[in-house]
């Protein structure tokens, strides 16, 4: 049984950040944050193992996009600094619990989303 529950999201103008966070329950392996704007696929923009270690980013957002969790709180964090126009989607905290946790992995439970809105 996971549960997760998305929030942070908001509406900012380019050049601004925002951080998500993403409250979880039950037991995963891995997390993930992706994203969805209208009229398009979803996209995997971020991922890390639960226990630590190595993270995974969208080209798109290398260097600017931050995946992070606080194990001890149960939340996962997508810190998204210098945001622009086309990071406008909405943003889903996602896990698995077990496998690979690269972006392309199948992820199987699934947040309700967090809107965000980036204004040029």
């Amino acid at each position: 049984q996971v549960q997760l529950v998305e929030s942070g999201g908001g509406s900012v103008q380019a050049g601004e950040s925002l951080r998500l966070s993403c409250a979880v329950s039950g037991y995963t392996f891995c997390m993930g944050w992706f994203r969805q704007a209208p009229g398009k696929e979803r996209e995997g923009v971020a991922s890390t193992y639960t226990g630590g270690g190595r993270t995974f980013y969208a080209d798109s957002v290398k260097g600017r996009f931050t995946i992070s969790q606080d194990n001890a709180k149960k939340t996962l964090y997508l810190q998204m600094n210098t945001l622009k126009p086309e990071d406008s989607a909405m943003y889903y905290c996602a896990a698995r619990t077990g496998g690979s946790c690269y972006i392309g992995a199948e992820y199987t439970y699934w947040g309700r989303g967090t809107q965000v809105t980036v204004s040029s």
